[in-house]
Order: C-alpha cells, then sequence, then structure tokens
C-alpha cells in the first residue's frame, strides 16, 4: 500500500514539474541573407483558445519594409505564457519580431 502511495505520489509531483516549467518556445527562420542592419520591430499577435482562433496577427513582410533581407523570430514569451496561464489557455499571445 505504501508503495503504490510513492508511485502515485511520483507520477503526481512528475505532472506537476512538467506543467510549471514549461520552456517557451521560439520559431526562428530568415529571409535572403538575415539581418543585415540590426533594426527591430515587433508586434504582439493574439489568440484565443490556445492558438486555435487566431485574433489578430502579424505580418513579417510588412514589418520588414520592404527589406530584402530580414530574420523572423516568433516566441511565447514569458509573458505570454503567464498570461495564457492566468487565463487558462483562453487568451493565449505570442511575440513576433523582425530584425532587418
Amino acid at each position: 500500500m505504501r508503495r503504490i502511495k510513492l508511485v502515485v505520489l511520483g507520477i503526481t509531483a512528475i505532472i506537476a514539474v512538467s506543467i510549471v516549467l514549461t520552456s517557451c518556445f521560439t520559431y526562428q527562420y530568415q529571409v535572403g541573407r538575415g539581418s543585415q542592419t540590426g533594426v527591430e520591430v515587433t508586434q504582439k499577435n493574439h489568440y484565443l483558445i490556445y492558438g486555435l482562433l487566431p485574433m489578430s496577427t502579424s505580418d513579417p513582410v510588412k514589418m520588414a519594409a520592404g527589406a530584402a533581407d530580414y530574420q523572423v523570430t516568433i516566441q511565447h514569451s514569458f509573458i505570454d505564457g503567464l498570461l495564457s496561464a492566468i487565463t487558462a489557455g483562453f487568451y493565449s499571445p505570442t511575440t513576433t519580431t523582425v530584425k532587418r
């Protein structure tokens, strides 16, 4: 009986730690030769229900302002994750950064 309790407690602890310590995802790609000037433009993307319903999303091509070479980073930062956790996943923002 004691062994079963320890196994259940261990599994519960592993699940709790994996939920609490989830990492912030980052997706990065470059167009052309990548960033040349170092100028950054940042915008938020707004999604509902764990990202299934986009409310407003940024357009990296428009954010690059006609540059032929730039780098795009889309990330779910700590603050974005915190907002998602507070709203239980109903609101799930991400951040897009374009570096020209």
